[in-house]
């Protein structure tokens, strides 16, 4: 079920059932070699085939096309929200779903500069609703629950997805080929590894984070091996963010709704 083409007596009776996905995209730089639509071409493009895989269940809004991509801005080609800001965004756009009845709410993210304001609002709207309306509200990051295939397992050969990598590459190059310009690839220079900071995902995560604007971590803001990218690849890696994200989706719309487990009493 599509919100932007339904009536409000409609998506009002369909807060009853359905789980609402909400895809959030980026407009930034991919380097030399991609367009700046990447982000939300590809989660779109995800979040449109989970909605016709489960129409009775999926409720698929507009995507929110712009994202959290200040760390991009001094290379050009970028229209960002501040953190902040996208914080607030979420908040207002998601609380306005909760407050129209709805009880299940999926944040599909497209964007890696995104996750950390959406788990600000995760915690503002938890604070704000969990009593009055009881939501489930879950972010869910496509090439995180897409698992291995966006870790290093075969055919990839670079070991995470990062930006206008190898992984992204290959999906837009399946998805999208007019959007990509592979005799443009050049592999960026990117600080040597210290052992904590993954500055090519080649790091396991140590317990230790810096942040950096892209300037600073790449010589043509692309990361990881575009090279190497192909669209049989992409294939692949679009197919299991799907089965990945419907495996999730069929589980979630089971989940009971919540339900206060502790209740203070005046002595």
């Amino acid at each position: 079920m599509l919100f932007y083409a339904s009536t409000y007596p409609d998506l009002n009776e369909a807060a009853n059932d359905k789980v609402v996905v909400l895809p959030l995209g980026a407009i930034e730089q991919h380097g030399p070699h991609l367009s700046v639509s990447t982000d939300t071409d590809i989660v779109t493009y995800v979040a449109q085939q989970i909605e016709k895989a489960l129409p009775e269940s999926v409720l698929l809004c507009p995507t929110l096309p712009f994202g959290s991509s200040h760390h991009h801005l001094s290379l050009g080609g970028t229209m960002s929200i501040s953190p902040e800001l996208y914080t607030q965004v979420v908040m207002d756009l998601v609380g306005s779903l909760v407050e129209s009845g709805f009880k299940k709410i999926i944040l599909l993210n497209g964007h890696g500069g995104n996750i950390t304001p959406v788990r600000q609002a995760l915690a503002v709207l938890s604070k704000r609703f969990d009593v009055s309306h009881q939501p489930t509200i879950a972010l869910a990051t496509y090439w995180e629950v897409g698992g291995k295939a966006f870790a290093g397992e075969p055919p990839m050969e670079s070991p995470a997805l990062s930006h206008a990598c190898e992984y992204e590459t290959s999906m837009m190059l399946h998805l999208f080929a007019d959007k990509v310009w592979m005799e443009r690839v050049e592999r960026a220079q990117r600080p040597e590894s210290n052992g904590y900071i993954p500055w090519e995902d080649d790091e396991p995560y140590r317990g230790v984070t810096v942040f950096k604007q892209t300037a600073f971590i790449s010589s043509n803001g692309s990361s990881g091996e575009p090279q190497l990218g192909t669209a049989e690849k992409g294939k692949y890696l679009v197919e299991q963010a799907i089965k990945g994200l419907i495996t999730f989706i069929e589980s979630f719309k089971n989940w009971p709704l919540s339900e206060r487990l502790f209740n203070h009493k005046e002595p």
